[in-house]
């Protein structure tokens, strides 16, 4: 909503946590910003370094969505450019929605800036693909219910039904229902599972085995916030399971517009 030259607020996904890993948009209008106010429970307070001279910089772990939404709409009416900036890709557990209709309601016009989601973070430290041919071409995103409600249809327990790659966020804390509803739901005690705290931070850490084993695994390791459940059989490739086909992508003998076939053997 709005070009760079008539926006005023900009919701900007700062990526996992690394801070190389911010996007060059979204370093651009984050050194422009005269009001950076971001996540600072979340994201990287290495962020405050690219800040111009006389930039107000302020975390938001404490405050409420009213003074959020109000030291917005009053530095966007003063002129000024700001960067609200959140943890890896605002669309997705980012908490924007009820921050943008806000806006909208005072008529402050905003953007957003995406990033590189906590959850392809966590995919990069495991090494993995989460969708691998002829073994998994779903992953389903999705949180336990705790204190925040989920909808009826989407407990996970019938999300477990499909059997997909599943990334499961806000929930660590929750770990042993999770595995229960999702053995519940249809996948193997088994099946490959791993939990990835604070993916690309310097404190990453990564724990991986079978889905029965994993609650007690995060319980050892002390883990308790900030990471993400990851469930699947395309978690199992790398660590001694090469069992997966191929892309057809690259296969000779699949053509595309980029490329014609190589049908060996014909003529």
């Amino acid at each position: 909503m709005g070009t760079e030259q008539e926006t005023s607020v900009y919701f900007i996904g700062a990526g996992p946590g690394a801070l190389d890993l911010l996007t060059l948009r979204g370093q651009r209008i984050i050194r422009r910003a005269d009001l950076i106010l971001y996540a600072d429970s979340l994201v990287n307070p290495e962020i405050a370094r690219l800040a111009k001279p006389g930039c107000e910089v302020l975390g938001s772990a404490g405050m409420a969505l009213d003074e959020i939404v109000g030291r917005m709409v009053a530095a966007a009416r003063a002129g000024w450019i700001v960067a609200r900036v959140h943890s890896g890709d605002p669309s997705v557990f980012g908490a924007i929605h009820e921050q943008m209709a806000a806006l909208r309601a005072e008529g402050i016009s905003y953007a957003v800036v995406p990033g590189v989601s906590s959850l392809f973070g966590a995919a990069a430290a495991l090494g993995v693909e989460l969708t691998v041919p002829q073994l998994c071409q779903t992953v389903i995103i999705s949180r336990a219910e705790g204190r925040a409600q989920v909808p009826e249809r989407e407990r996970l327990r019938d999300l477990a039904a499909h059997r997909a790659t599943m990334a499961i966020f806000l929930s660590v804390s929750l770990v042993e229902e999770v595995v229960a509803q999702l053995v519940a739901g249809g996948y193997p005690p088994s099946t490959p599972a791993a939990v990835v705290y604070r993916a690309s931070w310097p404190e990453q850490q990564i724990i991986r085995g079978a889905l029965a084993e994993i609650a007690k695994a995060a319980h050892d390791s002390g883990i308790a916030r900030q990471a993400l459940i990851l469930v699947g059989e395309a978690l199992s490739l790398g660590q001694g399971s090469e069992r997966a086909a191929s892309s057809q992508l690259y296969d000779p003998a699949f053509g595309h517009s980029c490329r014609a076939a190589n049908r060996v053997g014909e003529g």
